[in-house]
């Protein structure tokens, strides 16, 4: 499966900043004919929505509350393309943490809210013959990190549900895609170790990976080169990821 976005319709979830705006611009130069740009403030939006007011939709969109979910659902009736770019990291350990308030809040946002736009969308995606769930994921959705230890067990949480998702959609034609980017030049990312992805590299083979069937992405060489070292070697890489603990 595969899908063009030139006249698509989408929707990305935290449009306002970072990879969700790189989306939306890289979006905009591919033809896509209507973006719906989610976030919890809508006035973030403003400055993005005025580069072109014919094609930009802003939505309040918070994804860990139920009646945002569903009233996008009723609002979005014509899209083809669900980007779930929203996202949460707390930057913790499991047991150094004080408590389990940021744990949650990560799987709120990083899975719960993936399976709550994903349900939510999917009959919408079923009328139309192309159709694509993008979920952005990371690396740690592979290995684990205990310095963001309950960041990466949101989005393992999150490539699991990727994975059955694309299963359990496949019968109506609707393709998903997790992307898995390592560290990315962001507000998010700002203080993992050097060097960094840029939003765009992400983006654009993301992008690329929607309009050839790509399943599971690896976006940009930097990800790359440690995907490859993963596939050589996995205890190896986990085991350099444990050195890296809190604090």
């Amino acid at each position: 499966m595969s899908q063009k976005i030139e006249n698509a319709v989408a929707l990305v979830t935290g449009a306002n900043r970072g990879i969700g705006r790189e989306f939306v611009t890289e979006l905009l130069r591919r033809g896509a004919s209507k973006i719906y740009l989610g976030a919890r403030d809508p006035a973030s939006l403003a400055d993005l929505v005025a580069v072109d007011p014919a094609r930009l939709v802003p939505l309040k969109l918070d994804v860990t509350k139920a009646a945002d979910v569903a009233e996008a659902a009723k609002e979005a009736t014509d899209v083809t393309l669900l980007i779930n770019n929203a996202g949460f990291a707390g930057g913790q350990g499991v047991i150094s943490a004080s408590d389990i308030s940021i744990a949650r809040q990560e799987m709120d946002v990083n899975y719960f809210g993936v399976l709550a736009l994903s349900k939510a969308f999917a009959p919408i995606l079923a009328k139309v013959p192309q159709s694509s769930i993008v979920n952005v994921l990371s690396f740690l959705s592979l290995v684990t990190l205990p310095s963001a230890g309950t960041y990466s067990a949101s989005k393992a949480a999150g490539l699991a549900a990727s994975r059955s998702i694309r299963a359990e959609l496949q019968s109506q034609g609707t393709q998903v895609v997790a992307t898995m980017p390592v560290q990315v030049e962001t507000d998010m990312g700002r203080n993992l170790p050097e060097p960094r992805l840029q939003p765009i590299d992400v983006v654009s083979e993301t992008l690329d990976a929607v309009e050839t069937g790509v399943e599971e992405v690896f976006p940009g060489e930097l990800t790359r080169n440690v995907a490859a070292a993963f596939a050589a070697d996995p205890k190896g890489v986990q085991a350099h990821m444990l050195t890296r603990l809190p604090g």
